[in-house]
């Protein structure tokens, strides 16, 4: 090679990837300006949260409260569009709410709660003859409606599809209140709401009146909102129970505590010994009635059963008219009687007490079995529930004739009231059956000595 020759130029790479100096500036210019303007409108929404924020905490608490205030909606207590199925599901009586309940536990709604979101129940109206004219709303305790009372302390609120005067309906209505006031370290209300129907009531019946002041240790007061002057004006209550349901969700073991408490009580309130009668001897009862579902010759019955109850040893025989004894009277009837002889009516609801294991023999007018329903059931049912032993029915084959066929339901209205004739064959037969069963029991139990403790105390837990 030629020395002469000129070196080869040797190239470098060169770091800068902009190798036009006026396009880059303009890019530069560019990103800068879109980065500004971006920064500058997140900093504007954030000066718009914050101006927000502060004036929402600067707002003037009232008109917070009163818009609270202004929403609390009232809607009927008897949601009519659940006429045809009153009793299902949510039931008519407060549709839109929900109930609570543990297993086993019965069945209820209380208020304020978690599921209540902390409002308080409200009610509105005094309608007597229409529920859907009485209403409720939940409301939060700052916020409650306009014009609204507050009533302090406990209340409960009882629903019955039936009236309170009626010993089974009533005993039904406030039965489960007991297992909640059980579960809840007793704790007693100041005042009862009552409803039937959604229509408001003003009283018990006296047998039930008496037995729920045993209970709770406090005559009830039934609140009949006589302050209110007008009957548009919302009452809240700083604590509610309700009830809609009766014993529904309870278990059996719940439903035999609750009466073995409500039958303690009782026996407490009327001086009765609250202990087990631990001899062999058997108190047999023939609680009679008046008027409809009698028997047509009570002389000729009660001479049946006195008969039977001479041929066993230590046997006691007892009548009584529940219409000429106090509630006293006939709590202590029932603790002295360990077979209960009755024609089916609301009398029989004493059978819950008897000491426990205790028989309950039942008689009905003709036509009950094909058109009474399953309510003609309803005392094998508190039988059970109050651990009492249903020995089964007597119906009498004979009764007034109905001039449509047997099954239809017209004829209900024939044999609803029904006089109840005797067959003494029949009659014989079934109480010495039922006699040596209780006799029996008994001895077992004299032999094992189980079952004769004394109950102490009433335990509310």
């Amino acid at each position: 090679m030629d020395k002469s020759s000129p070196r080869p130029k040797s190239f470098k790479q060169d770091n800068n990837l902009c190798y036009f100096p006026k396009p880059c500036l303009y890019m530069l210019v560019l990103c800068s300006t879109l980065l500004l303007l971006s920064q500058i409108q997140s900093l504007q929404q954030s000066r718009n949260l914050v101006f927000k924020y502060i004036a929402l905490a600067t707002q003037d608490p009232g008109s917070i409260s009163q818009k609270l205030r202004d929403s609390v909606t009232f809607l009927p207590l008897k949601d009519l569009r659940f006429a045809n199925q009153p009793l299902d599901g949510h039931t008519w009586f407060m549709s839109s709410m929900n109930d609570t309940g543990e297993e086993g536990e019965v069945q209820h709604q209380h208020f304020p709660s978690q599921s209540s979101k902390g409002r308080l129940l409200c009610l509105k109206g005094r309608d007597t003859h229409d529920g859907s004219w009485n209403y409720y709303a939940l409301a939060w305790p700052q916020a409650l409606p306009s014009n609204a009372t507050l009533m302090k302390g406990l209340t409960f609120v009882a629903y019955n599809h039936y009236i309170f005067d009626n010993i089974w309906h009533g005993l039904s209505a406030v039965t489960p209140f007991v297992a909640w006031h059980r579960k809840n370290n007793c704790q007693s209300p100041a005042r009862w709401v009552l409803y039937y129907r959604g229509e408001l009531r003003f009283k018990m019946g006296t047998w039930l009146n008496t037995l729920t002041e045993a209970t709770f240790d406090q005559a009830p007061y039934i609140e009949g909102f006589k302050d209110i002057e007008d009957d548009s004006r919302p009452i809240c209550f700083e604590k509610a129970v309700v009830m809609r349901h009766n014993e529904g969700g309870m278990s059996t073991e719940r439903r035999l505590q609750v009466y073995d408490y409500v039958r303690c009580k009782a026996r407490v309130y009327c001086n009765v010994s609250i202990e087990r009668r631990a001899n062999q001897d058997i108190g047999m009862t023939l609680l009679m009635r008046t008027g409809p579902r009698s028997f047509r010759n009570d002389t000729a019955v009660i001479g049946i059963f006195e008969k039977e109850c001479n041929k066993v040893e230590g046997c006691r025989l007892m009548v009584a008219y529940s219409n000429n004894l106090t509630v006293c009277e006939q709590v202590k009837l029932m603790s002295l009687t360990d077979i209960l002889i009755s024609p089916h009516g609301a009398q029989l609801t004493n059978l819950f007490l008897m000491d426990r294991n205790s028989s309950v023999m039942e008689f009905f007018p003709k036509g009950w079995l094909e058109l009474a329903g399953i309510g003609q059931y309803v005392f094998r049912w508190l039988a059970s529930w109050s651990g009492m032993r249903h020995q089964g029915d007597w119906r009498d084959p004979d009764g007034e004739n109905c001039p449509y066929s047997d099954d239809d339901p017209r004829c209900m209205s024939l044999y609803k009231n029904g006089q109840i004739r005797h067959n003494e064959t029949q009659f014989a037969e079934w109480a010495r059956n039922v006699l040596n069963d209780v006799k029996t029991k008994k001895s077992e139990k004299e032999a094992s000595k189980q079952g004769l403790a004394p109950i102490k105390t009433c335990d509310c837990n």
